[in-house]
């Protein structure tokens, strides 16, 4: 087992398709999970988690994650760090962008430490619950919109969860 879990859901395959990215981007150091299929005893082991979802509809939460975040909510996460990303498209939903990472936030906040934060810029969209304080709580992907932003968006944000999950 190595140290990071990577959880996803996802519905069309993008969601699939960044968190394949985001463990190859690890180097071999993490594990993939989708969100369907994995039990809390299969990660409750593990000190860092990459969450990662796909946004459906007006800002919610990919539905395989429905029935399994409560349970990830109600896991013991002393000592352990959580990263999110979400997809959105900030075009066709540009006032509820990647808003289902707000979800995963929401839930998590107050249980586990949240890393992995980015600045809100070089976004287009109008408006999205999941930025506070000028900063993401998590990592936006558009591959509708910004796809040829998403591999260099990555690399960045993986090199600074490497700093952060020590």
């Amino acid at each position: 087992m190595n140290k990071i879990a990577i959880l996803y859901g996802s519905s069309g395959g993008n969601a699939e398709s960044v968190a394949r990215q985001v463990q190859d981007l690890f180097d071999g150091n993490a594990d993939l999970y989708n969100v369907e299929y994995v039990s809390i005893d299969e990660i409750k082991d593990y000190p860092y988690f990459v969450v990662g979802t796909s946004t459906t509809g007006i800002g919610d939460l990919q539905d395989d994650w429905d029935g399994f975040l409560p349970s990830f909510a109600g896991m013991d996460f002393t000592g352990k760090k959580v990263a999110i990303f979400a997809l959105g498209d900030s075009a066709s939903y540009s006032t509820s962008f990647a808003e289902s990472m707000k979800v995963v936030y929401d839930e998590l906040s107050d249980k586990a430490e949240i890393v992995g934060r980015v600045p809100d810029e070089g976004y287009t969209y109008d408006e999205s619950t999941a930025v506070i304080d000028g900063l993401w709580v998590g990592l936006p992907i558009d591959e509708d919109n910004e796809y040829d932003m998403t591999e260099e968006r990555l690399a960045k944000w993986v090199e600074t969860l490497k700093e952060e999950f020590v």
